[in-house]
């Protein structure tokens, strides 16, 4: 299982239900990996989407505590263990977690690889993601160049389970 994220220096992943920032190569890269994969999600992240709607081309599974919670063209599921049933039903490496803060760090222990957009930057953020560098369990395995998007440098990072 998979998760991508994108963290300033500081591992924040948004403010007030939005993105820290939005980097067209971190969102063509985001497209390339999960295109014709599952993604799960959480309620209000899919609330943050266009119109609110799933992401097309994909398989989109959404996690919410509420009990009559329905969407369009998704699958939701009212807790870990339905969700974690339901994701059986698909090759590990097909399912990409996408957010957010609480379903990271839910998933996190079931993933092996996460594709993490490190943004040089600190921005208001009230959401984060789980420190990697900081755990044990987690190491790098790739890393792109540094590169730009206006004055703000970032640069693509893999990270893989160890333990």
């Amino acid at each position: 299982m998979n998760m991508i994220v994108a963290v300033d220096e500081h591992w924040g992943i948004g403010n007030k239900n939005e993105l820290l920032i939005r980097i067209p190569a971190d969102m063509k890269l985001f497209r390339e990996e999960t295109t014709g994969k599952v993604v799960v999600l959480g309620r209000k992240t899919l609330e943050t989407f266009p119109g609110g709607l799933p992401l097309k081309n994909r398989k989109n599974i959404i996690l919410s505590s509420k009990k009559d919670f329905q969407v369009k063209d998704a699958q939701v599921v009212h807790s870990l263990e339905e969700l974690l049933e339901e994701l059986k039903n698909y090759e590990e490496e097909e399912i990409y977690i996408i957010g957010g803060e609480s379903v990271y760090r839910m998933m996190l222990d079931y993933c092996k690889k996460i594709h993490v957009t490190k943004i040089d930057r600190t921005y208001e953020a009230d959401a984060f993601f789980p420190n990697l560098d900081e755990k044990k369990e987690w190491k790098v395995t790739v890393e792109s160049e540094e590169q730009s998007y206006f004055d703000t440098t970032y640069r693509f990072v893999q990270y893989e389970r160890t333990i």
